[in-house]
């Protein structure tokens, strides 16, 4: 059995005797558009669908926006493997919890019925409670596209979803959170009494942050569900247009997910290795093939961070504590200073330094294996901004290291309490037993109580 598409064409003959409506081949011809690129580097449907990409991988390092790093489009695109397929038709597959404050229930949807069902609002003509909206297309971005695409496990913590919808004027913002909203209502469970639930009380009970941008070359908005810390939140992004999509190489994936939307309508049979759609991923870094080595390398990479909120500042060091090395060692001291200097523009006053340094602790160190990483993380951030912060007065700069190394002691002193307490918790183990081998007896170490020295000085030495 040869797999679903051997090319973007043959995509809707393939479905069978379905019809398929204006609305569906709309997106089978966006598709086409974003496969056409690589169509023809199509290994014809034997075995797997290999990594194809083009092989002219020269470096423009003169823009950071979407076309002017990369004039040539094939190198911003690849089509994904059935590995990578297979891993991404996980995530899809992946039960999500939404938490509602109060007395309001979980929310348990698998991501892809949840796509569905916010796409499905945003299309609906008005009359029949929708916002009459098209999606051109819908996006998996962030640690849960790097996840689909490296080789090894890559852990992340939400899942970001994008829409890319028409944000013209300010009512089609208001359309979207009425969209948003009204899929919650949809998705709570039955038995639950909907007579006295309002668009408010579900934005107050599931949403945990909106964010919306209307300004000279970005208009865009977020929509954060969930609000239990230790799971992952839905961060659902209507992007109209946005300047900077990326912080650096290894977050700058974005998964085209219509095609496979369209399988799950079309196909009753499962992916397989035979049998799975085209799926194009795109690097809004403007190099494909040069972000994924950087991502199996684990290398840091960017271009512009001035440009950027913050600086990336805060995400630089979470790489660097991650194990992540500079791309370019020599070049990297530079790129800090310009870092630092975008950082302490945006938050200039050391009340907002400290509400974003703990704000940025919280939510991206979560979980026993990502909470012993702070005290390094924020001696990291100490270090970085010592050396290559160039654009404060003195006074400021003592300031800033000051209120990193108070939030480090805290951080250790909570640490040290931590184990102090597992420690005295720890039940008592079984009975020593002893290990022979090679004619002798091991007997376990013991570990014996703490106790203070009282001995004032030293003894006399009585010979």
């Amino acid at each position: 059995m040869a797999r679903l598409i051997t090319s973007p064409v043959s995509f809707p003959l393939q479905c069978g005797s379905l019809e398929i409506g204006e609305e569906r081949q709309r997106r089978v011809a966006m598709m086409e558009s974003l496969c056409q690129v690589n169509g023809t580097k199509s290994n014809g449907g034997k075995g797997g669908n290999e990594n194809n990409t083009t092989t002219n991988s020269s470096n423009n390092n003169n823009n950071n926006n979407n076309n002017a790093d990369c004039p040539d489009p094939q190198q911003r695109l690849a089509v994904l493997s059935f590995e990578q397929v297979r891993r991404l038709n996980d995530v899809m597959n992946e039960v999500v919890s939404i938490h509602g404050r109060g007395n309001f229930p979980t929310l348990e949807v698998r991501l892809r019925d949840l796509v569905t069902v916010v796409r499905s609002k945003l299309e609906t003509d008005p009359s029949n409670g929708g916002a009459g909206m098209r999606v051109r297309d819908i996006r998996l971005n962030g640690g849960a596209a790097s996840h689909v695409l490296a080789t090894e496990s890559q852990p992340y913590n939400d899942l970001d979803l994008i829409f890319a919808v028409e944000l013209s004027s300010g009512r089609n913002y208001d359309k979207v959170k009425a969209a948003v909203l009204g899929s919650l209502f949809d998705l709570l469970p039955e038995g639950v009494s909907r007579k006295r639930i309002t668009t408010c009380s579900l934005k107050e009970a599931y949403v945990s942050k909106m964010v919306k941008v209307n300004n000279d070359g970005d208009r865009w908005s977020l929509i954060s569900l969930g609000n239990s810390r230790g799971h992952r939140n839905v961060e659902l992004k209507f992007v109209d247009s946005m300047r900077r999509q990326f912080e650096f190489s290894v977050d700058s994936f974005q998964i085209v997910l219509d095609s496979l939307l369209l399988f799950y309508e079309c196909s009753k049979l499962p992916i397989g290795e035979n049998f799975y759609p085209t799926v194009v991923g795109e690097s809004v870094y403007g190099d494909f093939q040069e972000a994924l080595y950087h991502l199996h390398k684990k290398l840091i990479s960017t271009r512009h961070p001035e440009e950027i909120r913050g600086g990336g500042l805060l995400k630089y060091c979470n790489l660097l504590v991650k194990m992540y090395k500079p791309s370019q060692p020599d070049y990297i001291k530079t790129l800090e200073r310009y870092m630092c200097s975008r950082f302490f523009i945006d938050f200039p006053d050391i009340s907002q330094q400290r509400a974003k340094l703990e704000n940025y602790l919280w939510n991206h160190f979560v979980g026993p294996e990502e909470e012993a990483l702070k005290y390094q993380y924020l001696m990291l951030l100490h270090s970085v901004v010592e050396e290559s912060t160039v654009c404060l007065m003195g006074h400021e700069r003592r300031q800033t290291l000051a209120l990193i190394e108070n939030l480090a002691y805290q951080v250790f002193c909570q640490e040290q309490q931590q184990r102090l307490t597992n420690h005295q918790q720890a039940p008592t183990g079984p009975p020593t037993t002893y290990v022979y081998a090679n004619g002798y007896y091991y007997a376990p170490v013991i570990p014996t109580a703490c106790y203070t020295c009282t001995c004032n000085s030293w003894m006399a030495c009585s010979s």
